[in-house]
């Protein structure tokens, strides 16, 4: 089987976005035709996921996130000035024969989705999630759990930190607080984009603002954010906190936050590449080191 071939299984699997799709998932280097001699599944294409994948004898590497430096994150190095780590990587790339494919928006596109399914499965939270997609641009995770698997905030960052294989873990809260009900949300920008809604005072709405709603309406007792900002939603809390509220927000880190979705992604292109291939997950690993 090519590679080729085992992309397309993978997009025939995916819903389908129509021949107009000029987004971020596509070859960011490799030969397609080649004959797949093995498939690494991992967040994103580190020189350590590269070595692995050549150790492992796999020429294809699925990953989801950007691979050269840029969000736009198209094949090559495309700016004005010369970037010696990207010619080293694309040299070890090279030398070892590797594809690169990013599958970013078909795997959120998914239903379930295809991150997010790993991240609650490896989490132990499947069962107890709900899908919240009123707040627009991001189906936000409601996870409540049963009193038997009730938990506290220490706690549940020991969890965090082991299932997804973090060097340490950053929060805001008080440390011994229970935990009964968490949401998983999207990223905390400055503001929701280029043309926001209006809120009932004239105002733009900020999507970071708003997820401080479920604390004060949802009732939810831990926020787990994608990337943040630190002047909304996480002041609040630790305003809070000092205020002698249970709350607590936990910013995991962009990649840390989705690792497990790659984790998953393992078991889905298995599937479809057969029995004939091999594939692995490589965790791509914290990228944060503390000082302690």
């Amino acid at each position: 089987m090519t590679i080729q071939e085992v992309i397309d299984r993978i997009l025939a699997y995916h819903p389908e976005f129509g021949p107009d799709y000029a987004g971020c998932d596509e070859f960011k280097c490799g030969d397609p035709s080649d004959e797949c001699t093995g498939i690494v599944t991992a967040m994103d294409a580190t020189v350590q996921v590269v070595r692995k994948a050549a150790e492992l004898g796999a020429n294809l590497i699925i990953v989801h996130e950007p691979t050269n430096y840029t969000s736009m994150d198209k094949p090559g190095w495309n700016e004005d000035f010369k970037n010696d780590v990207y010619e080293e990587k694309e040299r070890l790339l090279k030398e070892h024969g590797i594809a690169v494919w990013r599958d970013h928006d078909h795997m959120h596109a998914h239903r379930p989705d295809g991150i997010f399914t790993g991240v609650l499965r490896y989490l132990g939270w499947e069962e107890y999630a709900e899908t919240d997609t009123s707040m627009g641009m991001f189906a936000h995770f409601i996870v409540t759990l049963p009193a038997e698997k009730e938990t506290t905030l220490q706690k549940l960052l020991a969890a965090l930190q082991d299932t997804i294989g973090m060097n340490g873990v950053r929060y805001v809260g008080p440390d011994d607080m229970p935990v009964k009900k968490l949401a998983i949300v999207g990223h905390l920008y400055p503001m929701q984009g280029p043309d926001p809604e209006m809120n009932h005072r004239g105002f733009p709405k900020e999507y970071s603002v708003e997820i401080i709603r479920y604390f004060e309406e949802q009732n939810v007792d831990v926020v787990l954010p994608g990337e943040t900002i630190d002047w909304t939603l996480l002041s609040y809390v630790r305003d809070a906190v000092e205020l002698g509220q249970q709350k607590a927000v936990v910013p995991l880190g962009h990649f840390n936050w989705e690792e497990l979705g790659m984790r998953y992604a393992k078991e889905w292109v298995q599937a479809l590449a057969g029995p004939e291939l091999s594939v692995t997950y490589v965790p791509t690993g914290d990228m944060w080191k503390f000082l302690r």
